[in-house]
């Protein structure tokens, strides 16, 4: 039998509670529980929606906590992020945050500064009965928190990070993201073009420099790959890297608005104009693009949506569905502005000299 959504009544002076509603039905307070939760019961229709009518009448609402120690959890979900400076992961928080809101649940965020601490502080969570389920933002290469996760037996799930053979990856085609910056900027003319890129042992990364590499040799456009952190500082050390060449490229790809941010002020102090002296594209829009100078040319992609995607997964998982990958479905655009133009000179050959 499908259960019904309760639908808040009129306000009254006191809160009702379940025996009121299944008093004013005429039914056990366990049946009208086990009706109201929704359960599959083999009762007469009519029993169901008498019992259903009567909680609207008196604006039943469960009582959250309540139920959570019923049912042995908490309302509650950490999510942990690389930093919490970063925007890219204020989005993912933002989207993942508002999913919790309406799925009835709470999350505690926690900045992953250093991988034991992080590691311990989760366990501390989890033994201490504060948290139901885990999301991980923040995952290098041999951090301990994997395995902390699976010794200790709690639903969790991946996001914007995968770690294969996991099944518990919320991620989105990063490579699409990547080949169209390429695609946008060959029409515009650059015949070379760099990627400013993030570590390159994070799986983020590799889709990302794997969509820019492949994209550049089909259309046979010069390119390459620099950088080493996703950040204003990476950005800047990338850009120093890139200006210094012999023949610098003409256009630069950054892996996030962050990075773009670290090339612009290595551009300012060389006394190098965007987009007359070389276009700047980043992966990844925020309102931020809009009040740089330029205005940053950036490639959208869906950072909320990983969010309350990676809060679905670990709710169905709470709820008994076997873990699984997630790809979120990923449409990327370009939003135009003024960073991005045609090169210097018809035949790109990159920055001029300051």
């Amino acid at each position: 039998m499908s259960s019904e959504k309760i639908e808040p009544g009129p306000a009254s002076s006191r809160r009702a509670r379940l025996v009121d509603v299944a008093h004013e039905a005429g039914v056990s307070k366990a049946l009208a529980s086990r009706i109201l939760n929704g359960e599959r019961l083999p009762i007469r229709p009519e029993t169901h929606d008498r019992v259903v009518a009567a909680a609207r009448r008196l604006a039943y609402r469960p009582h959250a906590a309540a139920r959570s120690l019923k049912r042995g959890e908490t309302g509650a979900l950490s999510l942990l992020l690389p930093t919490l400076t970063n925007p890219v992961f204020a989005l993912i928080s933002r989207g993942a945050v508002e999913r919790a809101l309406e799925r009835d649940v709470a999350v505690l965020l926690i900045e992953d500064s250093e991988p034991a601490t992080a590691s311990e502080l989760v366990r501390r969570l989890v033994q201490g009965g504060r948290i139901d389920g885990a999301i991980v933002a923040s995952m290098q290469p041999e951090h301990p928190l994997p395995r902390t996760l699976e010794l200790l037996g709690i639903p969790h799930v991946f996001v914007h990070r995968t770690v294969p053979g996991s099944n518990r990856n919320v991620s989105m085609d990063d490579q699409k993201a990547s080949a169209l910056a390429v695609d946008y900027l060959a029409r515009l003319g650059h015949r070379f073009i760099a990627h400013v890129a993030g570590p390159r042992l994070l799986t983020t990364t590799q889709r990302l420099v794997e969509g820019f590499s492949a994209r550049a040799a089909e259309l046979g456009v010069r390119h390459v790959v620099v950088g080493d952190d996703f950040s204003e500082p990476g950005g800047a050390r990338a850009a120093e890297e890139l200006f210094d060449l012999r023949e610098p490229p003409t256009a630069i790809y950054t892996g996030s608005l962050t990075q773009a941010v670290g090339v612009l002020h290595v551009a300012f102090e060389r006394g190098l104009r965007v987009p007359d002296d070389f276009s700047l594209i980043a992966s990844g829009e925020l309102t931020l693009a809009n009040f740089l100078n330029p205005p940053l040319t950036s490639i959208s992609v869906p950072l909320a949506e990983l969010g309350a995607a990676a809060v679905d997964a670990l709710v169905g998982q709470l709820r008994g569905d076997e873990p699984r990958d997630v790809v979120v479905e990923t449409h990327p655009e370009v939003i135009v502005r003024s960073s991005a133009a045609r090169p210097p000179d018809p035949t790109g050959a990159g920055v001029r000299a300051p």
